[in-house]
């Protein structure tokens, strides 16, 4: 794993030295990842998850209705700024010249893209033809990885603080 982690390190170097040349200050290179992952795991996040259960529990049609459509609307862009939030971390690691791929909080956010792709996968699929199985298996599956980005978040605090 230390080889494929200096490749990639030397392969995001460049574009590590174009940030590196704007100046940014130390603190927002330091802390500008977890800043913004933060709003998006505990606003977005927060957000999908109510919004999903919401659509499958309540009993007004149209405020299902509404939930649903706000749960297709906003997930995905959540996984978008997760897999952006995702490299830009990495980024931010070979700005400061510190490991890639070693810590938990790699490998958690590793885990939750992986599992937010079989998700997605799974309601492109129209839940396999709305099978009740793949549409519980959905909300159980998406209800933990928003209980894991929660502990990627606690782990991110603890890897910013020791770095």
């Amino acid at each position: 794993m230390t080889e494929f982690a200096t490749k990639m390190a030397e392969s995001l170097q460049p574009i590590a030295d174009q940030f590196k040349s704007l100046n940014i200050p130390a603190p927002v290179t330091h802390w500008g990842h977890p800043f913004f992952m933060a709003i998006v795991i505990f606003a977005m996040g927060s957000f999908v998850a109510i919004s999903g259960w919401r659509g499958r529990m309540v009993t007004d049609t149209e405020v299902a209705i509404k939930n649903k459509a706000d749960h297709r609307k906003v997930a995905p862009l959540m996984t978008t700024f997760l897999a952006l939030g995702y490299s830009g971390g990495l980024l931010s690691l070979v700005m400061q010249g510190k490991p890639l791929l070693e810590s938990p909080h790699f490998i958690t956010g590793s885990v939750v893209l992986t599992l937010l792709a079989i998700n997605g996968a799974i309601s492109l699929t129209g839940f396999g033809g709305n099978k009740p199985l793949l549409r519980n298996a959905h909300a159980y599956l998406g209800s933990a990885i928003v209980l894991l980005l929660f502990v990627h978040a606690a782990l991110g605090l603890k890897l910013g603080l020791s770095i």
